[in-house]
Formats: structure tokens, C-alpha cells, sequence
């Protein structure tokens, strides 16, 4: 449905009526409404009739005509009233809205805010088909009245924005009259399936997201902020739903008594001032168990621990919630510590206090070059050209080298929480979380050359490869919506690796087997394993591959071996109908059984949130199967399922042999009714991909 609409949506309308819903949904007394449905009927009866290779050219008619009908008052009624007979004429037949079951919630505003008026009148003529449906007005075959009620109530929770503020006029200007049709189409969803769903769901959602712990909190962070403001005005009637979102607010706003009136940084350093001991220690230890339960940081808190490293450093291991270890940690290095709370940790950057706390509880002090490298950071001038885009991305408060070391203490305390932002650059954000992970003296190491010479020097089969040579990267510009450290060093390492899989052309098979441990450490495993033939696309040797990573994995074919280093690998991801999508870098962490005795393989995914829905049952988990912060997880045969990539210790072979036929096909069977189906026989697909496709 690409051709554009006969009429422009941005033309003088009548506002639409989201109240016009109770009794007749179209009333009979707007003569214009009524002329335009008779349109819209006649042009639906024309598409149910026609032949299926005529059915296009009769799109266009129906497609005018809603546009006409959802700009008028009632429209919204009248089109859900038709609902049935649009989807049983065949509107969404070869479109993506043709499967209601396998829609993302995510992508709804993001389509309505598209511009593209067939886009906009198909996305809405969608919810209001799922209203109906939700209503029980007519059953579909894919989706039920539950699931579609469910997911209204989530396309609501991540657009509560339109439901409460007019259009800015970015807005305005770019959509038009489209702004306003976006939010009474949301008003009178919001209308029929009421708002406490919608703040369940988006509650629900929030702490979805906090339970992965995230780096980057700023969505979560704006989201709770908008709903306080909501909550608080008294034309705005939100219900008594969303549980849950107490917590999250006053985390942010009102942790203890002393701030519970969010009365301001200034005026809170000013009560702290006048407490005594036991006072302090009360603050401490809420705002501490508020952060490790959420996961979110109270600028209060950061002004309250400043004033404790200031005034009385005995209560910072409480107002920190230390684990033993991090106890211990802080107790070896308090100077270090201190210093870094008074350079990095600011009102502004509040939430690196949480990897503050991580990292002492790490205990990575301990690792010889950690400490001195932490010194040297605190002392780093940062280049002209490094504070010019720190201060671009993050603004001039705090200064760009204290933003840079508040992003550096949350990525060594937070190393699964990294994600690659809307970039095509997967195997530079996961690089980062292992190095972070596993080896962060060497994430150390990095950040000094980035933020000090805007340069990096990696090898390649011992070449030098400079970052400021390579002719280009993966993404086509340099990310912005990311962490300080990743957007420091992501150029670099994505120009890095591109120039690495240049020097890999003209090599046989996946440049990948050469590529992985170069770029990523001499801890990836050597031998490397591919069941797509890299020419053709096809799937090859998916027995052995299979047979191979259950006696390189799986405790029961490999010597009941643990993981002692993350592996990188990749995986063919697909959506929630499981067709294929593209390649995909992760890391395998680690392999056991969850608290059901489920085999389970455990891995980082840096696209943001491992919460995904794969299809065919494949569901990945982030939390109750035993999953850390920041994990995703899947039973082992699920995961293997969509596995194309691994590394594997050449020295260590397992026992192949033992691994059931049974459990292979059962994979073999799950890799044919998704991304593998049309690859048994000859296909065209390249397993090398683009962009953020090539693990």
C-alpha cells in the first residue's frame, strides 16, 4: 500500500467526536458523515466482490473513503461498526496488519506519526478493528478478544503522551491535521477499553524493562515523570490503577520523608545540613533499597550522597545498599571512591550511582590495573573534538569528562546493560559488554585512547588498523542516542570492524571465524561453527552443527563443563509469526538448568531489550527462569534453534554422538517452520547480510 491518498489528511476536518460512542455509533443527523459511509459501503462491497487479482485496484476507493470518514465526527464509531466487513473484503490481505496476532505494540505510533497517509488510515482502521473485536463484536481467527483488549491497552501505555498533551509544533507543522486525528483515535480507544488498563499495562511494561537494568533509563525516566504530572492534575482521571507505579514515582521524587514533597535539590542539601547521625542513616538506607529495588536513581539521592562523602563518609556504605564484597571494596579504596562520587556523580547524573554500587559490589578494585585506571581517568583532559560531541549529545552540566566517568562506573557495574540504540552496530555494543564483563581494564584502555586522541589502534593477524582511516563503518552516521561511553566509542570500534571484514574479502565462508576473536579478545574460542553456506544462503551440515554445539554447550554432552569466558555468536532472529529477520550478534554467558530443571542457555542481547517474542512458541525470557539483570534466556533446543553462529574450544570435542536424534530433529523441526524454510532448497540470501545483520 505504497500510492498516496486521493485527499490530504492535513485539509480542514471537523474535529472527530471521541464521546459518540454510546448508542448509535453513526448518527443519522450529520448529513456528511452519512453521504461518506455510503461511499465507504459501497466501495467495501466492491472489494468483498471482486476477483482476488483485481482486489488492488479497489483498495484505493476504500481507502479514500475511510480517510474521508475518520475525519469526520462519529467516524471513529462508524468505522469500528464496520470493522468485520473491511477485514472480510480482504483491506489488510498482503499488508502487515493482515495477521492482528502478530503485531508489535511498539511500532503503532511510530506508523500513525509516519506521514504516510495510507500507512496512518490502514494503523487506525486496525485498532478500531481490535476495539470491535475486543468488544465481542465479531470473532477473528487469530487473535482474541483478550489478546486484543491487551494490546490496545499496551499501544496506549506507550503513547499516554497523546492521550494528555496537544500537538507540539514540530508536530503540527510536519503531520498536520493528522496530529489531531492520531489523538482522537487514541481518545476513543482510550474511551472503550478504559484507562486502568492502560496504566496496568504500562506499569507492567515499566518494570518489564527496569528488571533487565538497563543503562539507559531516560524512556522509563521521562514515562514515570509524565504519569506524576498527570496523576496530579485534577483534570485528569486516571483511576486507582497501576500498581506498582507508587514505587516508581517515589523512587524519582519522594524516597523519604525529608523529599517526599519533591521540594528540590537545593532546599533537600539544606535539611540534610540539620540532620544528625541517625537522621542521615534513615535517608541512607531508603533511598538505597528504593535503587536496588527499582533500579532507578533519585537526583535526591545523589545530593545525599555527596553530602555524606563531604560531611560523613561512615554512612555511604548504607546510603550504597554494599553487598560484603562491596563493603570490602570500599574499605580498601575509600579515596578513589570519593573522589569518584565528587567528580561523576551530580544530581544530572544520578544513575551512575547504581553502577557505583554495582561495581564496588563486582569487586573489580581488586583486579590489579583497575584502580590506577580509574585514576588516570579522573585525570584525563578529553579532546576538543570529544567534549564538542559529549557536550552536543548530554549538554554543558555536569562537564563532559564527569558525564564520560558517570558512563564509565555504570558500564563496569552494569555490563549486561548495554544496548546499541537505534544503530545498526550489534557487534560494537556487544564488544563493549564484554569488555565490561570480562575484561574491563581493556574497556579502560579504550575510553583513554577515544577520549584523549579521538583515535583507536586495534590489530588484525597482527596489521594495525586505526580508526581514523577506515572509510567507514556499518552505520552510515554516528549514533547519538546512546550512553557516554558507548557513544564515545562506538564510531571507532564500528569503523574498526568494518575495515576488518574488508581485510577478511575474498576468504572463504563467513568472515566472522577470522573477525570474532580479533575484534572482541583472545578468550573467543578459535574453532567456529556455521550451518548456513554463505553463498547460497542455504542450510548445510544442520545435524552436525547442531551435535556440535550440544557437546560444546550442554552440560550432558560436554564433561558437565561451565562457560568460563562469553562467547560471541549469532542467531537468526525472527519475528512473532517466526519469518525470518536478520542476522544478529549476541553472547552466550552461561548454560543450566532454571529453578523447573529446564536446560536453559543464558545470553546477552545488546538490542536494547531481550524480551522478544521469536514465534513458533520461542519466547525469550528475562526474568523468573533464573535469568540475572540484563540476561535473556531460552530452553536450550529453542535457542539452538535459532543459532547460526558459534565459537567453540578447538581442544574440547564433548560427545557428539550421544546428543538423542530425537532432540535434533525436534530443533531441525523449529529451524523449518521459521527462517529456515525456504532454505533447504536453493536460495539467494547471503548469510553475510547487511548492516546490523553480520554477527
Amino acid at each position: 500500500m505504497k500510492q498516496e491518498l486521493g485527499n490530504d489528511l492535513t485539509g480542514p476536518t471537523q474535529t472527530m467526536d471521541a464521546s459518540s460512542t454510546e448508542g448509535d455509533p453513526t448518527p443519522a443527523q450529520d448529513p456528511a458523515l452519512t453521504s461518506r459511509l455510503a461511499q465507504l459501503d459501497h466501495a467495501t462491497a466492491a472489494l468483498r466482490d471482486a476477483p482476488s487479482f483485481t482486489k488492488n485496484s479497489k483498495v484505493r476507493r476504500v481507502l479514500d473513503s475511510l480517510h474521508r470518514v475518520l475525519a469526520q465526527k462519529g467516524g471513529c464509531a462508524a468505522i469500528r461498526e464496520r470493522a468485520a466487513e473491511l477485514d472480510g473484503a480482504g483491506l489488510f490481505e498482503g499488508t502487515d496488519w493482515s495477521q492482528p496476532d502478530i503485531l508489535v505494540p511498539g511500532f503503532v505510533g511510530p506508523s500513525l506519526r509516519s506521514g504516510q497517509n495510507d500507512t496512518v488510515v490502514l494503523e487506525a482502521t486496525s485498532e478500531l478493528r481490535l476495539v470491535a473485536i475486543a468488544a465481542g463484536e465479531f470473532t477473528h481467527p487469530s487473535i482474541s478478544a483478550d489478546d486484543a483488549r491487551r494490546f490496545l491497552s499496551q499501544v496506549l501505555a506507550m503513547n499516554l503522551e497523546v492521550l494528555f498533551t496537544p500537538p507540539s509544533e514540530s508536530e503540527r507543522v510536519r503531520l498536520g491535521r493528522t496530529a489531531y486525528l492520531i489523538r482522537d483515535l487514541f481518545a476513543y480507544v482510550a474511551e472503550q477499553i478504559g484507562y486502568d488498563s492502560v496504566l496496568d499495562e504500562l506499569v507492567e511494561e515499566i518494570w518489564r524493562i527496569l528488571r533487565q537494568r538497563p543503562i539507559q533509563v531516560e524512556q522509563v525516566t521521562s514515562m514515570v515523570t509524565r504519569i506524576a504530572i498527570y496523576r496530579d492534575d485534577p483534570s485528569v482521571d486516571l483511576g486507582n490503577s497501576g500498581q506498582g507505579l507508587d514505587r516508581l514515582i517515589t523512587a524519582l521524587f519522594g524516597t523519604t520523608d525529608s523529599c517526599r514533597e519533591d521540594p528540590g535539590v537545593d532546599v533537600y542539601r539544606s535539611r540534610l545540613e540539620n540532620m544528625d547521625a541517625g537522621a542521615l542513616q534513615f535517608e541512607a538506607g531508603g533511598f538505597a533499597r528504593a535503587m536496588h529495588d527499582t533500579g532507578l536513581v533519585s537526583p535526591y539521592h545523589a545530593t545525599l550522597v555527596r553530602f555524606l562523602v563531604e560531611n560523613n563518609s561512615y554512612g555511604l556504605p548504607e546510603a550504597l545498599g554494599l553487598s560484603e564484597t562491596g563493603r570490602i571494596s570500599l574499605q580498601r579504596y575509600p579515596e578513589l571512591v570519593h573522589r569518584l562520587v565528587l567528580e561523576a556523580v551530580h544530581p544530572e547524573t544520578a544513575q551512575c550511582l547504581y553502577g557505583l554500587a554495582l561495581l564496588l559490589d563486582r569487586g573489580i578494585l581488586h583486579q590489579p590495573p583497575i584502580v590506577p585506571s580509574l585514576w588516570r581517568q579522573i585525570a584525563l583532559k578529553l579532546s576538543p573534538a570529544v567534549r564538542e560531541r559529549m557536550t552536543l549529545a548530554f549538554g554543558p552540566s555536569p562537564d563532559p569528562a564527569s558525564r564520560l566517568l558517570g558512563g564509565l562506573l555504570s558500564m563496569l557495574g552494569q555490563p549486561l546493560g548495554v544496548g546499541q540504540g537505534d544503530n545498526p552496530t550489534c557487534q560494537s555494543a556487544r564488544a563493549l559488554s564484554m569488555w565490561a564483563y570480562n575484561d574491563p581494564d581493556y574497556l579502560l584502555q579504550m575510553v583513554v585512547w577515544a577520549a584523549r586522541d579521538d583515535e583507536i589502534v586495534m590489530h588484525f593477524e597482527g596489521q594495525p588498523l586505526s580508526s581514523t582511516d577506515s572509510v567507514g563503518g556499518v552505520a552510515t552516521s554516528d549514533p547519538i542516542d546512546l550512553d557516554p561511553v558507548s557513544l564515545l566509542l562506538v564510531p571507532h570500534l564500528d569503523r574498526i570492524y568494518a575495515e576488518m571484514v574488508r581485510r577478511c574479502a575474498g576468504r572463504p565462508g563467513d568472515p566472522h571465524r577470522w573477525v570474532n576473536p580479533e575484534f572482541h579478545g583472545w578468550w573467543a574460542a578459535r574453532e567456529f561453527h556455521i550451518d548456513v553456506d554463505v553463498e547460497t544462503g542455504n542450510l548445510i551440515d544442520l545435524d552436525d552443527f547442531l551435535r556440535q554445539f550440544h557437546a560444546s554447550y550442554h552440560p550432558a554432552y560436554n564433561g558437565d563443563q561451565p562457560l568460563i569466558h562469553p562467547q560471541p555468536a549469532g542467531v537468526a532472529v525472527t519475528d512473532s509469526a517466526a519469518r525470518y529477520v536478520g542476522w544478529h550478534a549476541i553472547t552466550i554467558l552461561r548454560v543450566a538448568a532454571d529453578p523447573d530443571g529446564v536446560m536453559r542457555v543464558y545470553f546477552f542481547n545488546p538490542n536494547n531489550d531481550s524480551g522478544q517474542d521469536w514465534g513458533d512458541g520461542v519466547v525469550v525470557g528475562t526474568a523468573g527462569n533464573g535469568e540475572r539483570a540484563g540476561e535473556g534466556s531460552l530452553p536450550f533446543d529453542q535457542f539452538a534453534s535459532r543459532l547460526y553462529i558459534f565459537h567453540a574450544d578447538p581442544l574440547e570435542n564433548g560427545e557428539p554422538e550421544n546428543v538423542p536424534a530425537e532432540d535434533i530433529d525436534r530443533i531441525i523441526g523449529f529451524i523449518e517452520r521459521s527462517w529456515g524454510a525456504d532454505r533447504m532448497p536453493a536460495d539467494t540470501v547471503t548469510a553475510e547480510g547487511s548492516g546490523d545483520s553480520n554477527p
